[in-house]
């Protein structure tokens, strides 16, 4: 048999690999051993959530975020962003780690899900919407490091109402009997363990701006509360559905914020040219004369644009404005 290896052999075999002259483990006459691809899996972060079930854990906050900051921007009156900024799985501990103390920290009771949520808004951003909302906001002031006083506790919860108003319509999409309500608030999240340190959670991160000032809002879905729902978010039905209601949901909360606005206004008499010492001279009981004539239409200029003609009058003793016609975008005051 040419294949087997008299005793010869086998010791000048075995005297080459002692020298270096070949290489231990090889294979000979044979071909070398495969490489194979090594994974690092991390028994510390379990990773229970496919990506697949990420990608609609993502579409649907996606949503969210955009009628979340429509509706705070109508309760606040002004401009406020809200952008989905990450979503990851960590443990409950990381999580908890990651927040800042003191912070507003509010546990969800989710029906018909058993265990609760997590809705974490960052002081950063929630003293300065506060301060707007008991009328300052005009400048920038340093955060305050404590915990929420009992009337800035009822100003934050108007906001996280609206916050949790719409998580339960996004999530009704996937659980129809969704019922979201506001368990337990907490300023040291330190103090809540709703969950074992390792068990696995879903963090998904928004982004909230106002004007100059952003901070983060976190909302944390342990696996445990959502796992019986998951199945339900990959559903392709859920997609085209929720695209085709969110789409009017959003333009009917841009509509109430818009209609809630105040807007500036002012009529224009006439307008003439006089000169710097005129300017000066002038006193009570002068007259100044324009080059419009009484019968001529006014300008109604809205937010600095000329908007509407018409006649300027008075009704039920109050000065009043009557529309006559829209203006052309060629038209000037």
């Amino acid at each position: 048999m040419p294949d087997v290896l008299d005793q010869d052999e086998v010791d000048a075999l075995l005297a080459a690999v002692d020298t270096g002259a070949i290489e231990g483990g090889e294979e000979m006459g044979g071909p070398q051993e495969d490489q194979r691809e090594i994974a690092v899996y991390d028994f510390k972060r379990p990773e229970r959530v496919s990506k697949e079930q990420l990608r609609a854990i993502t579409a649907l906050h996606e949503s969210f975020a955009r009628n979340f900051g429509a509706a705070l921007s109508g309760f606040m009156r002004t401009i406020v962003d809200v952008e989905l900024a990450s979503v990851e799985q960590l443990t409950y501990s990381q999580f908890i780690l990651s927040l800042p103390n003191p912070t507003c920290f509010v546990l969800l009771a989710a029906e018909p899900l058993e265990g609760s949520l997590i809705l974490e808004m960052n002081p950063s951003i929630l003293f300065p919407i506060i301060d707007r909302l008991l009328g300052g906001g005009k400048t920038a002031s340093a955060i305050p490091e404590r915990p929420l006083t009992n009337i800035e506790f009822r100003l934050a919860s108007k906001i996280m109402n609206h916050a949790i108003e719409q998580l339960q319509e996004m999530w009704r999409h996937v659980l129809p009997a969704a019922e979201f309500s506001m368990a337990a608030t907490e300023s040291n999240p330190q103090l809540v363990q709703i969950v074992p340190p390792n068990e696995p959670v879903v963090l998904v991160t928004f982004e909230v701006s106002m004007g100059e000032t952003s901070g983060m809002l976190s909302l944390c879905l342990p696996y445990g509360v959502i796992e019986p729902v998951l199945a339900d978010m990959t559903k392709r039905d859920w997609f085209s559905y929720r695209q085709k209601k969110g789409t009017k949901e959003l333009k009917s909360l841009i509509e109430r914020g818009i209609k809630r606005a105040t807007v500036d206004i002012a009529a224009f008499l006439g307008g003439t040219t006089i000169s710097v010492r005129e300017l000066l001279d002038l006193s009570p009981g002068d007259i100044i004369k324009t080059t419009a004539h009484a019968g001529d239409e006014i300008s109604l200029v809205v937010n600095k644009r000329l908007k509407f003609r018409g006649k300027a009058g008075k009704l039920r003793g109050k000065r009043a404005f009557l529309i006559t016609r829209p203006t052309t975008p060629d038209e000037e005051v």
